[in-house]
């Protein structure tokens, strides 16, 4: 699991990077993140969207940083600190829990009731080939994660659920969206399974806004980031 054989490649240009520019002060960058592109690189490589940053450096001397991170498959909102000051800031904001962050996903099928809250614990399982989250009981190796959730919008064979994680372990919403007996369109990992020859679609899964108490002095910046193209269809 630690490779995608149906992974999509994102070739990506500086224009592009500062066309998705969504929010920009003099503290930090909040950019509309394309799917198939991870932030930074793995430990096998590959380019990052970090390769990038240096289109992002205005009127200042260096490139960004990155605050926090997002699946190589999930798109939408990704922020940037432009100071040093303003990461050590936002690492506090994202480690309290005091940053919201809100996703849309459209999923297989769709869950029983309109809404709920997902209150468990994930463990990371190693494999020979690699790894993946599993729900478990409390344990050494198990950490909380909640996740708020509710249905937008149900059709013929899909849902669009919009959700809110509490705590950011990884992969949690796809896992929790598999829990609740429907996977997120597109999931190699915890969706159904690619049949050979199969060409998954993008991973339905979109960081559709987010809020951060930046500034004690004024409200929480609220940047949203529009669907991407391969969600468009049925998010609107």
């Amino acid at each position: 699991m630690a490779k995608d054989l149906n992974q999509h490649h994102y070739h990506l240009t500086a224009e592009d990077l500062q066309s998705r520019v969504l929010f920009r002060d003099k503290l930090i960058i909040v950019i509309n993140k394309p799917a198939g592109i991870p932030v930074h690189p793995g430990p096998s490589g590959g380019p990052s969207l970090e390769d990038y940053f240096e289109a992002l450096r205005f009127e200042l001397g260096h490139a960004p940083w990155l605050a926090h991170r997002l699946d190589r498959d999930t798109s939408g909102c990704l922020v940037l600190g432009r100071q040093k000051k303003a990461l050590r800031r936002l690492g506090k904001l994202f480690e309290t829990g005091s940053v919201t962050k809100t996703y849309w996903a459209v999923v297989h099928g769709g869950p029983e009731e309109d809404s709920g809250i997902i209150d468990g614990y994930l463990e990371k399982i190693k494999t020979p080939k690699g790894w993946y989250m599993k729900v478990s009981g409390q344990n050494e190796n198990s950490q909380p994660a909640v996740t708020e959730w509710k249905v937008i919008k149900r059709s013929e064979g899909w849902s669009w659920l919009e959700l809110r994680p509490k705590t950011g372990r990884t992969h949690q919403i796809r896992i929790h969206c598999q829990s609740l007996g429907c996977p997120i369109i597109g999931d190699w990992v915890y969706g159904p399974q690619a049949r050979e020859g199969e060409i998954l679609p993008l991973l339905h899964l979109h960081a559709r806004a987010i809020d951060i108490p930046l500034y004690e002095d004024r409200p929480p910046l609220h940047i949203e980031a529009p669907a991407p193209g391969h969600m468009a269809d049925k998010v609107r």
